[in-house]
């Protein structure tokens, strides 16, 4: 008696541990009754009826991610090596959405595998519609078309692509060393247009500077010049009218006025000497050419009193 009342004790804690589930939070669990899809069970404690419904399935609704490593070939005919990240997750908890996740693949690996080859060959089909030239500028335009073909298929499988990450994107030995060698010569092509500029520009500031420099020495010139004349003009202007003094004052003490050009004939010759610079200058010192050049001088004096 005491062995059949253990037994039944057994078996019911037994049934009444069989018909507790718990769910964990981020999961989703999917119940079936001899093999027929059932209903879910949410995060938390769940109950469920012994021996007639099983757990089919926990799906998690949280986001998961998988790395891909292949190769694509541009128009050109050139290979393109591609490490990317995918990030995805189940678009829902919905019933029908969460029905296509657990029903629509064998198994996750299946699955798995649809994705990535889906992947795979929406970029190498947008690839191969590009050159080489354009693959390293065109990521965000690759996970667009990527997402723009994709999104419906996953939808149809319960999922949804949140993200397609190019983490790096390279090309083969020889196209590499060729990119780099273009990359070199247009960087020496853009150092010489610079130089050149700045050739150019050092060329053009020293002639500015060189014909400024001699517009203000053509303009001081100008002004000393200007100058000279108004010197010699005050000069003839108050030797006129020092000589024009003496006449007077000769004339009133009742002298001849050719002194003043014998003076002056004088004076001329005293600072030939004195400050002549080498250059050689013909005068005639006798008494007959001094007196020629008196008669000359006062000959030019009447003419002008005429």
């Amino acid at each position: 008696m005491n062995t059949l009342v253990i037994s039944i004790i057994v078996v019911v804690v037994a049934i009444l541990f069989l018909s507790f589930v718990t769910v964990q939070q981020g999961t989703v669990a999917v119940v079936t009754v001899f093999g027929k899809y059932s209903r879910l069970l949410t995060p938390g404690l769940n109950f469920k009826i012994p021996v007639i419904e099983t757990v089919y399935k926990k799906i998690s609704i949280q986001n998961r991610s998988a790395e891909l490593e292949f190769q694509a070939t541009t128009i050109d005919q050139a290979n393109v090596n591609f490490t990317s990240m995918v990030l995805y997750s189940v678009i829902n908890q919905q019933e029908d959405t969460i029905k296509n996740v657990a029903f629509k693949f064998v198994d996750e690996r299946n699955f798995m595998q649809a994705l990535i080859r889906s992947v795979e060959g929406s970029i190498r089909a947008f690839v191969a519609t590009k050159k080489q030239s354009e693959v390293l500028s065109l990521r965000r335009d690759i996970v667009e078309d990527v997402k723009e073909h994709l999104d419906k298929t996953l939808e149809e499988w319960g999922y949804h692509l949140i993200d397609l990450q190019m983490n790096d994107i390279t090309f083969d030995e020889a196209i590499m060393k060729s990119m780099a060698q273009v990359v070199a010569s247009n960087n020496l092509k853009a150092a010489a247009e610079n130089e050149g500029q700045a050739l150019l520009i050092t060329k053009t500031k020293g002639a500015e500077a060189e014909g400024n420099a001699i517009k203000i020495a053509a303009q001081a010139e100008k002004e000393a010049a200007q100058l000279r004349g108004q010197g010699i003009a005050l000069f003839r202007e108050e030797v006129a009218k020092g000589m024009a003094g003496a006449a007077r004052m000769m004339q009133d003490a009742d002298l001849d006025a050719s002194m003043i050009l014998f003076s002056m004939w004088t004076e001329a010759v005293k600072n030939f000497a004195e400050h002549g610079k080498g250059n050689v200058i013909f005068l005639d010192g006798s008494t007959e050419g001094m007196q020629k050049t008196m008669k000359e001088m006062m000959a030019i004096a009447q003419l002008e009193k005429k």
